[in-house]
């Protein structure tokens, strides 16, 4: 029997092959981002910023040992056009629209690989993830608070990736406008 690509199995299969996992946070997480990061800056010419995002760029809590990356273009590039070239580097498009596209890196068909990516390409400024990455590194007691948060739900949704990050949608939402608040305009265009 022939076996299937990943882009051919289900949402179930994919969420049983790839469950949600989570470990105390590793410092060679900032050293695989700035690997990354190095490799994305030589192909991608137009970026305008990267960042490690997620809950790998906080120092201290538990995390889905996958890096998160945002990759903000200017908004004269098309972040169609940049599709074919970030699949170069090993990436498979998990999900698209007209202003933002999604990557995984490192999920094969026997699992997870020892490093994993999600990379999430969109136009400058449209960069919230910076700001509540931002409000947890300055206040340790709400990172604990989300850390606790992601620990619940770790095994009730460890198959339903869906349900996990529906479910932590509204502390997500509620402390990124603190850091908007807090860190106005850290982020705006120049």
């Amino acid at each position: 029997m022939e076996q299937k690509k990943l882009t051919e199995l289900s949402l179930d299969e994919l969420w049983q092959l790839f469950p949600i996992t989570l470990t105390a946070h590793q410092d060679y997480w900032t050293d695989w981002y700035k690997e990354e990061a190095e490799l994305l800056k030589e192909r991608l010419p137009c970026i305008e910023r990267i960042s490690h995002i997620g809950s790998t760029a906080i120092k201290e809590i538990w995390a889905k040992p996958t890096i998160d990356i945002l990759v903000e273009i200017p908004r004269e590039e098309k972040v169609v056009n940049l599709k074919g070239t970030i699949e170069r580097c090993g990436y498979i498009c998990m999900a698209e629209n007209d202003s933002r596209i999604d990557f995984n890196k490192g999920y094969t068909l026997q699992g997870f690989a020892e490093r994993v990516f999600h990379l999430h390409l969109c136009y400058e400024g449209d960069n919230d993830e910076l700001y509540f990455r931002d409000y947890l590194q300055a206040n340790t007691a709400i990172a604990k608070e989300y850390e606790r948060l992601k620990l619940d739900l770790w095994k009730q949704y460890e198959h339903d990736r869906n349900m996990y990050t529906s479910h932590k949608g509204d502390f997500v939402k509620q402390y990124t406008q603190k850091g908007k608040l807090l860190f106005t305009s850290r982020y705006d265009n120049k």
